[in-house]
């Protein structure tokens, strides 16, 4: 017999603040029932049946493809906020105290364009035990191994079934009376990558921003920390923020401290990815990610980081440069991308062309411009535009007979790394701008190898103009807006509404 909390009965409302406070009161009340009854069960209380408490659902009805005229004039350029066509749409959500601005928004917009209500209710998907612990609750901690395989009789676990991608690899197919979805997520795959993303970044996931750096050089991760704390100590920096791994903020000088900042601890030692948070108030500050060397790495932080729907993701890093005109210290800003990675097979066939996203392209280079002061025909000679290729083999110049060699020359490409191809296909498999922008590090197919004290000069030399060519970057993409920046080029035939 389940042990349920008390029904609440599906509603309907046409305004957007109304529907998310409803469906915070169904995620509270969900989320209390499971932490009481978790507190009891660790007490050794035998409960009263199966504990279950489920998702709260938005769901949307409508009978045409046509939207409402009014709001053709607002929305005409974004590429979410609608459906797709007639039907019934749903899909479960999860946190509202972290995603309150992103559902507020996704709920205004569907709301404008085809008014019709929305419908808030109690769906009957399960949330994970796991899921329900606060950030600095370790109850479970407290049970002897005995009782803790009792949680499985007791508790719903982690389905894997019911957080796969199907939906953002455009392969799900909702059986037959089934809702189409709302969302490239369901709810237990946004709970599992949250509790990811603190694994893997030493951070929170409601400390990252809408606009994230990857590097995989540690050197940047350095200078980025030198600029948050420099940042910190001004006031009149944009930034009130700067938050390093184990939750560790420092709050920009004039700010009053907060109670969560005492919460935070420098970790014995650094986290597989770590993160870093130069915070705004209204979250369209920078994240930087150290995601390391390898594709594997580069997916696995994507693939989590994509459930806070971000603006744009943007790698800077280091790349073997393989064409002899290029110089070390020179830039690649990537305009294609040969995946040889192999990470994304399964989920994105290698047939489908990841494309330059001009919003991005255009940032990127002006950006170069701003911060090195070359112009025009100059800055031909410090940036290339070219073909990137990621390979998943660190040393394939050691291959018989130099067989990738043929490869990348017949692609074009004139840089190669490990990680950039992988981060665009994530970024246009999930619906998130990306873009790319390297910097040649040396060119082993003309005898450049890096030896201890170049590279050393190099990265003096480098790093620093780099990261703030990333950082300008993303000013100007955060000065130009939203409805110019998620482009319509990431939209499947049938896409979902929710960004």
């Amino acid at each position: 017999m389940p042990y349920l909390p008390a029904f609440i009965a599906p509603t309907r409302f046409t305004d957007p603040v109304a529907a998310l406070a409803q469906v915070r009161l169904i995620y509270d009340q969900q989320i209390d029932h499971l932490r009481s009854a978790m507190q009891r069960f660790v007490a050794g209380e035998t409960l009263p049946g199966h504990v279950r408490a489920c998702y709260p659902f938005v769901r949307l009805h409508t009978e045409t493809v046509a939207r409402a005229a009014s709001a053709l004039i607002e929305s005409a350029h974004l590429s979410y906020g609608f459906v797709a066509g007639p039907g019934r749409f749903e899909t479960t959500l999860t946190r509202p105290d972290l995603y309150h601005s992103y559902y507020l928004e996704q709920f205004r917009l569907l709301l404008q364009n085809h008014q019709v209500e929305l419908e808030i209710g109690t769906s009957a998907l399960p949330i994970p035990v796991h899921f329900s612990f606060a950030e600095h609750d370790h109850v479970e901690g407290h049970m002897d191994a005995s009782r803790r395989m009792l949680m499985r009789d007791v508790f719903d676990l982690p389905d894997l079934a019911a957080m796969d991608d199907g939906i953002a690899n455009g392969t799900y197919e909702p059986h037959p009376g089934e809702p189409l979805p709302l969302s490239l997520f369901t709810a237990p795959r946004v709970d599992y990558s949250l509790h990811r993303m603190r694994h893997y970044t030493g951070t929170g996931p409601e400390h990252f921003q809408n606009f994230v750096l990857f590097t995989n050089y540690q050197f940047y991760i350095d200078e980025f920390v030198r600029m948050g704390h420099a940042a910190m100590a001004d006031p009149n920096s944009e930034y009130c923020a700067f938050v390093e791994p184990g939750n560790v903020i420092t709050r920009r000088v004039g700010l009053p401290p907060e109670a969560v900042d005492a919460l935070g601890a420098v970790p014995p030692r650094l986290p597989q990815m770590p993160g870093y948070h130069l915070v705004r108030s209204d979250n369209a500050g920078i994240t930087m990610v150290n995601i390391g060397v390898g594709p594997a790495n580069a997916k696995n932080i994507t693939d989590h980081i994509a459930v806070l729907r971000p603006h744009a993701w943007i790698m800077v890093g280091h790349c073997a440069g393989l064409r002899n005109s290029q110089q070390l210290g020179d830039y690649v800003l990537a305009h294609g991308y040969v995946r040889e990675d192999h990470v994304l097979d399964e989920e994105l066939p290698l047939w489908v062309p990841i494309p330059a996203l001009a919003e991005i392209q255009q940032a990127l280079e002006q950006a170069v411009a701003d911060v090195t002061q070359v112009q025009g025909v100059a800055l031909k000679n410090i940036m290339r535009t070219g073909t990137v290729a990621s390979t998943d083999n660190r040393n394939w110049e050691l291959l018989p007979n130099n067989q990738p060699q043929r490869r990348f020359s017949q692609s074009r490409a004139v840089a190669l790394d490990m990680e950039s191809a992988t981060i665009a296909a994530n970024g246009f498999r999930f619906r998130v701008p990306y873009g790319t922008l390297l910097c040649v590090s040396d060119k082993p197919l003309h005898g450049e190898i890096k030896l201890p004290g170049m590279a050393n000069h190099f990265y003096r030399e480098r790093v620093d103009q780099h990261l703030r060519i990333g950082i300008r970057a993303i000013e100007l993409l955060r000065a130009q807006g939203l409805t110019q920046l998620h482009s319509r080029k990431l939209r499947s035939f049938a896409e979902v509404a929710f960004q």
